[in-house]
């Protein structure tokens, strides 16, 4: 899928909320972090991630472009959390005690670990195998892999091997 253009206002909007937020954060929390690489290229359903060594946020933006307002508000700092929180406590879980206070805390936005934006425009193809008990739907990443006679993949239910194809119950 194409990745869509986004308005110049719009990416601006978007750096102004994470700059606001860096800055909130530098003064409460007495540093100096530089500000992150923002790109526009995460694909799927994730709204966003925290990059912690290259020290960048990856924004998904078919989301940002229908959700722009909870992107601002909720996204930036969510993401903007996950690198704070790795400079100030190092590898620590990623939505644990000190992410939930650098969200409640530090930046004064509710600790939610996942967005609730519907996702049927970033939701990639999928297709129909078949078990002995149940349909599956494969993504195209293992549907190729089946093809190329890589992988093959067993239900964990009944642990048959899934065939392509739409399930008929008996």
């Amino acid at each position: 899928m194409k990745t869509p253009r986004l308005p110049i206002a719009l990416q601006q909007a978007v750096m102004r909320a994470l700059r606001q937020a860096l800055t909130r954060a530098n003064q409460a929390l007495k540093t100096d972090y530089p500000e992150p690489r923002l790109l526009y290229q995460q694909r799927g359903t994730a709204a966003g991630t925290a990059w912690l060594e290259p020290w960048e946020i990856r924004i998904n933006p078919v989301l940002l472009l229908e959700n722009q307002q909870a992107f601002i508000d909720e996204v930036i700092p969510h993401e903007l959390a996950h690198l704070l929180v790795w400079k100030k406590f190092g590898r620590v879980a990623p939505h644990g005690k000190e992410w939930k206070w650098m969200m409640e805390q530090v930046l004064g936005v509710p600790a939610r670990r996942t967005h609730q934006f519907e996702v049927q425009s970033v939701r990639s193809r999928t297709f129909a195998y078949r078990c002995q008990c149940q349909q599956h739907q494969l993504t195209v990443r293992r549907h190729n892999r089946v093809l190329r006679g890589e992988s093959e993949y067993r239900c964990v239910h009944c642990g048959s091997l899934l065939k392509a194809g739409e399930f008929v119950p008996c």
